[in-house]
């Protein structure tokens, strides 16, 4: 990996941890304490409205109408499971990016300020977003409202963490958001067996990668403790979705009309579902789907010179999380040293396009107007942890 793209790390860890892992999100237009001292609050098409136009505008909004930077649950799981891939870099005398002790007190911290954050009103551990959100099927999701996606991010990450620290509590609460999987979310009937809910709100049981999600969770903690309980639920879910398939190994978003869009990421949440499922639950009946699904991947999202696509059938707006999400799954399907040449295109296309001299990566760009702000979450925790797996397979084997 030439030096540049070292430094293209460096800068941003140094700008991440510099922000103490707080910034802003695409959807946290509901945080503006302008918004809030109004009537508009009461309003479901208002804060729909209100939302999107800070999601869409390309100027940044947020600190002239007072929407504060803060932790996102989520942000931080990803930021945990980045610092467990530098530690193991270090572990094997890699210390460019922190000594072992110096990575081992990043990653204490993390994890120490994920407990705080979850939601301890539901059967187990589980953890949502800072801010509210008004999906476009107008519900409202309440600020900590418990989703499968936030979730799954935040106890496997936990479950990294007690890999390197061995603090048991760690485990217990990563351990416990099982039984917000089997026991708050909601079920939809499918072929083959049932897809889960988004959240703990009815109305939001349609999607593919969420439920693939919850599945890979319940896959981690059978991993840990051997109940079947969990590797049958898991089996299910994953049957279901592998039902769902297309021939030429695509999925669309989701069951509803309005889901049918195939995109990258989401693929690539798919395909690190299964494997995971297929690897701790020691099932291989979904292998077809997995390099069916892996090679409709590699061969409709990226451009012969590493741009990264968002649909299968159309390139733009290019999302941060389009070239991130590759090297997640290169290294999960452990697909790796067969793609080294694509990883190295998209990483040098997406640090030359996307990477802000300050250290963080944008949003999304565009035919016209890109969006180029900053969001923790969305953007530098995504990379920062994505990136990670590039170092790893680079660095560490």
């Amino acid at each position: 990996m030439p030096s540049n793209l070292i430094n293209s790390f460096l800068s941003l860890q140094k700008y991440c941890e510099a922000e103490n892992y707080k910034g802003w999100d695409p959807y946290d237009g509901l945080k503006s304490r302008i918004f809030q001292s109004t009537p508009l609050k009461h309003w479901d098409i208002a804060r729909l409205a209100w939302i999107q136009a800070f999601k869409r505008n390309p100027i940044n909004l947020r600190k002239l109408l007072l929407v504060p930077k803060e932790h996102n649950a989520k942000g931080i799981g990803l930021f945990l499971n980045g610092y467990c891939n530098l530690y193991k870099l270090a572990k094997n005398g890699d210390e460019r990016f922190g000594s072992e002790s110096e990575l081992l007190g990043k990653i204490t911290k993390l994890a120490d300020l994920l407990l705080s954050m979850q939601n301890r009103d539901y059967s187990g551990a589980c953890w949502g977003y800072n801010f509210d959100w008004q999906a476009r099927r107008l519900f409202l999701f309440p600020a900590d409202t418990p989703t499968v996606v936030a979730t799954t991010f935040c106890a496997s990450a936990l479950f990294e963490a007690y890999e390197i620290t061995k603090n048991k509590t760690y485990l217990k609460t990563a351990l416990s958001s099982a039984e917000f999987v089997l026991k708050d979310l909601n079920r939809t009937e499918c072929e083959g067996g049932f897809i889960l809910s988004y959240s703990v709100l009815k109305g939001n049981d349609t999607v593919y990668n969420a439920s693939l999600l919850g599945a890979k969770l319940l896959s981690y903690c059978f991993h840990y403790t051997g109940n079947e309980e969990y590797k049958n639920i898991s089996k299910q879910i994953v049957n279901a979705v592998c039902k769902g398939q297309a021939e030429d190994g695509s999925w669309v978003y989701g069951l509803l009309p309005v889901q049918s869009w195939i995109d990258s990421f989401h693929t690539g949440y798919n395909l690190d579902a299964i494997a995971i499922y297929a690897r701790f639950c020691n099932d291989n009946s979904y292998n077809e789907n997995i390099t069916k699904g892996f090679d409709f991947y590699l061969s409709n999202f990226f451009l012969e010179d590493g741009t990264p696509k968002y649909y299968h059938n159309k390139t733009y707006p290019i999302d941060i999380h389009c070239p991130g999400q590759l090297w997640v799954t290169l290294g999960t399907l452990n697909k790796w040293s067969d793609n080294n040449e694509l990883s190295m295109k998209v990483l040098n296309w997406t640090v030359n396009h996307m990477q802000d001299k300050k250290g963080f990566f944008y949003y999304q760009l565009k035919k016209g107007v890109s969006s180029k702000i900053s969001y923790m979450r969305w953007s530098n925790a995504f990379m920062f942890n994505a990136l990670s797996y590039f170092l790893l397979e680079e660095y560490g084997k």
